[in-house]
C-alpha cells in the first residue's frame, strides 16, 4: 500500500527522489481500535505516525477526566502527521488515544532521524514557527498560482523598483533658479533642503506660488515647499508605498535609507512594476463627479481582491489596499453630501473591522459623526439618512446593532461625546463596554479630526489609573471556546466558527493591550508591532500571533468568497470545515488556534479574567 502515501505536499515534498523512495520503502501501516493508547507520556515511540483514516487525540495527562475539552490539546485527522516532536525530543509530553477506529502509516523513528539529518529543508520544517510554515505555504501557493508575477511584486522592495534621484536644492535659491532647474533637469519635482528638513516643490506649487498667490520669482524657494511629506523606507515592501499614496492621493513618495535620503518612488513607476485593478479604481475615485460615478468604483473593490487572493497575495496587503481605497469611497461620499464649510466643524468615524482596516469583502457599516459644539446644522439628521443609504447602495450593508450615523445615538457634539465615552469607562455594564470597544477601534476620515483626538484624550484619562476596568474590558475574551476539540471525527458535520472562535479573541485581547498601554493605532497587525516594541509582549509571539491571525482570516475569506459565489449558504460564511481542508492549511489552522488558547491564557492570567 505504499504507492498510495501521500509525496505531494510539506513536508515530504521537501525530500530528494532517492529519500522519497527510501521512505516508501520502509513504511508501514498500522491499525488501532477505538480509544486505543497510541503513545503515553514520558515513553518514546518507535514511529511518526500520518493519519490515514480515523481521528486521533493528543491529551494533557495532567487532567483526570479523558477526553474533556481541558484535556484535548489538539486533534489529528486524515493527512495528519504525529509524533515527530516525540521522535525529536526522545519521548513524548503527552498521551495520544484514538477517538475512533483508525489506521495510519507508520514512519520508523530511525529512518525519521536519518532523512532529518540528511535533509535540512525537512528538519526545519519541523522545528519552524507557525510563521515560517505559514512563509512557507505561501511560497508554493505563489508557485501553484498564475500570479506569480503578483506574488513578486507583493514581496518586492522599494529599492526593487525603479527609484528616482531627487533634484535637491537649498534654502535661499530663488523661485527663478528652481524653475531653471526643474526644467533643464526635466523633473515634476524637487527636494528643498532647509537645514536638516526636506521639503517638496512641484510644478504645481511653483505655478500656484507665482500666479495665484504673487509670490516673486527673487523669492525663497523653501517658502512655496510643503514639510509634511510622506516618506518610505528603502527595505519596506513596495505594495505600502502603493497603498500610502492610493490612502494620500498623492502621486509620490520620498524613500530614506537609514536616515540618508535615496530618491523619489513615483505612482507611474510602481504601476509600470505592477499593473492591477487597484490604479484604475483609485482614478475613478478620484474622478467620480456624482454619487453614481463613486458607486462603479466601489462595485469593483470586491473583484479586485478576488483577484489579488487568487494570485497569492498575502492577506494583510490586502487588507492594507481596501481599507485604503474603502476610505477614500466613503470620505468622498461624505464630502459630496455635506458643505465644505460643515466639514470643517465635524469629523466622520469608521469604526470596527473598518476602523481597524482588517476587513477585505465589504463589511456592515459601523461609523459615527463628531460635531463641533457650536456647529448650527438643522439639515444633519436628514443627511445622515442619505449617507447611510449611500453607503448601502455601494454595496456596505446595514449595521445590524444600528452603530450607523443614522441612528441619532451616534452623532453627537464634542461635550456630548465626552460625556458619553467617560461614562462607558466607569461602567462595567456589558452592553456599555461592548460600545467602548467598538469606539477604541474608531478612525478618523473626513472633516476635522482634532474633534475625534480631543475625545480620544478624554478617553485616555477616564481610565488613567483604573486598572479594574480591563478586568471587564477584556471579558468577552471568555465568550467563545476554542473550537480546538471540532476536528477530525469528533464532529464532522459542524465547522469551526473561525470569526468567534480564532479571530475575536485575538482582535479584543490585543484591543485591550493597546488601550492598556494607549497605543493609537488601530489595526492588529500594527498594535501587535508595537506591543513587542514596547517589550509587553516577546517579538516571537507576537509574531506568531499576527500570523495565526492572518492565516484564520484567509482562510475565513476563503470560505466568505464561497458563500458570496453560492457555493455554500450565507449564513456559514463564518463556518470552516477543518476535514475539507488539505493537511498544510489543516496544520496551519490548528496551530493558530492553538496560539489563541494560549494567548487567552495569558490574557485571563493578565487581566484577572478567572474571578
Amino acid at each position: 500500500m505504499s504507492h498510495e502515501f501521500d509525496l505531494s505536499h510539506p513536508p515530504f515534498d521537501l525530500l530528494t527522489q532517492a529519500q522519497q523512495q527510501q521512505l516508501l520503502s520502509r513504511l508501514d501501516i498500522g491499525y488501532f481500535g477505538q480509544d486505543e493508547l497510541i503513545m503515553e507520556a514520558g515513553h518514546a515511540s518507535d514511529y511518526v505516525f500520518v493519519v490515514l483514516k480515523g481521528a486521533v487525540a493528543e491529551l494533557d495527562p495532567t487532567t483526570d477526566e479523558r477526553h474533556n475539552d481541558d484535556s484535548v490539546i489538539r486533534e489529528y485527522a486524515q493527512d495528519d502527521l504525529f509524533g515527530a516532536i516525540t521522535v525529536i525530543n526522545g519521548t513524548s509530553r503527552y498521551t495520544f488515544r484514538t477517538l475512533e477506529e483508525t489506521i495510519a502509516w507508520l514512519i520508523p523513528s530511525a529512518l525519521f532521524r536519518t532523512l532529518m539529518e540528511e535533509n535540512e529543508a525537512f528538519d526545519a520544517y519541523f522545528r519552524n514557527t507557525l510563521t515560517q510554515k505559514a512563509r512557507l505555504l505561501e511560497s508554493r501557493r505563489s508557485q501553484q498560482t498564475s500570479g506569480g508575477d503578483m506574488s513578486a511584486f507583493v514581496m518586492a522592495q522599494v529599492r526593487d523598483s525603479v527609484l528616482r534621484e531627487a533634484v535637491i536644492l537649498d534654502s535661499g535659491t530663488t523661485v527663478f533658479e528652481a524653475t531653471r532647474t526643474m526644467r533643464e533637469q526635466d523633473a515634476d519635482c524637487l527636494l528643498v533642503r532647509k537645514g536638516s528638513q526636506f521639503g517638496m516643490v512641484t510644478r504645481t506649487d511653483l505655478l500656484e506660488g507665482v500666479v495665484l498667490h504673487d509670490h516673486g520669482l527673487e523669492g525663497d524657494i523653501c517658502d512655496l515647499a510643503s514639510y509634511n511629506l510622506l516618506t518610505v523606507q528603502a527595505d519596506d515592501f513596495l505594495f505600502n508605498a502603493l497603498v500610502l499614496m492610493t490612502r494620500y492621493k498623492i502621486q509620490r513618495v520620498v524613500v530614506f535609507d537609514g536616515p540618508k535620503l535615496a530618491g523619489l518612488v513615483e505612482l507611474t513607476d510602481v504601476l509600470s512594476f505592477f499593473s492591477s485593478q487597484s490604479h484604475v479604481i483609485g482614478l475613478q475615485i478620484e474622478r467620480a463627479s456624482s454619487l453614481e460615478d463613486l458607486a462603479r468604483a466601489a462595485k469593483e473593490t470586491s473583484r479586485l481582491i478576488k483577484g489579488l487572493m487568487a494570485q497569492g497575495v498575502k492577506i494583510r496587503f490586502a487588507m492594507d489596499l481596501l481599507a485604503a481605497l474603502n476610505g477614500r469611497i466613503i470620505a468622498k461620499a461624505f464630502e459630496q453630501l455635506v458643505p465644505e464649510e460643515v466639514r470643517q466643524q465635524c469629523c466622520l468615524l469608521v469604526m470596527g473591522s473598518e476602523g481597524r482596516g482588517e476587513q477585505v469583502l465589504k463589511t456592515d457599516q459601523d461609523n459615527a459623526l463628531i460635531l463641533a459644539d457650536d456647529l448650527k446644522w438643522p439639515e444633519c439628521e436628514r443627511t445622515m439618512q442619505k449617507f447611510t443609504q449611500t453607503l448601502l447602495d455601494f454595496g456596505y450593508p446595514l449595521c445590524k446593532g444600528k452603530i450607523m450615523v443614522s441612528n441619532p445615538e451616534w452623532v453627537m457634539t464634542e461635550s456630548q461625546w465626552k460625556k458619553k465615552v467617560a461614562e462607558w469607562c466607569s461602567s462595567t455594564d456589558g452592553t456599555k463596554q461592548m460600545k467602548l470597544a467598538i469606539f477604541v477601534d474608531a478612525h478618523a476620515i473626513s472633516g476635522n479630526a482634532k474633534l475625534f483626538t480631543q475625545v480620544r484624550d478624554t478617553l485616555y484619562q477616564s481610565l488613567a489609573g483604573n486598572d479594574v476596568f480591563y478586568s471587564y474590558f477584556a471579558m468577552p475574551l471568555r465568550q467563545f471556546s476554542t473550537p480546538l476539540t471540532f476536528f477530525g471525527g469528533l464532529k464532522k458535520s459542524e465547522g469551526i466558527d473561525i470569526k468567534k472562535g480564532g479571530i475575536f479573541p485575538i482582535v479584543h485581547g490585543v484591543r485591550a493591550l493597546a488601550l492598556q498601554n494607549r497605543i493609537k493605532e488601530t489595526n492588529t497587525f500594527v498594535r501587535l508591532e508595537k506591543l513587542a516594541e514596547q517589550k509587553i509582549m516577546k517579538k516571537k509571539f507576537a509574531d506568531d500571533l499576527a500570523e495565526a491571525l492572518a492565516v484564520m482570516s484567509t482562510l475565513r475569506l476563503d470560505q466568505q468568497l464561497k458563500a458570496e459565489a453560492g457555493e455554500v449558504p450565507k449564513e456559514d460564511a463564518d463556518l470552516v470545515n477543518a476535514v475539507e481542508l488539505n493537511s498544510l492549511d489543516r496544520d496551519l489552522l490548528r496551530e493558530a488556534l492553538h496560539l489563541v488558547k494560549e494567548f487567552k491564557s495569558r490574557m485571563s492570567h493578565r487581566f484577572h479574567l478567572e474571578r
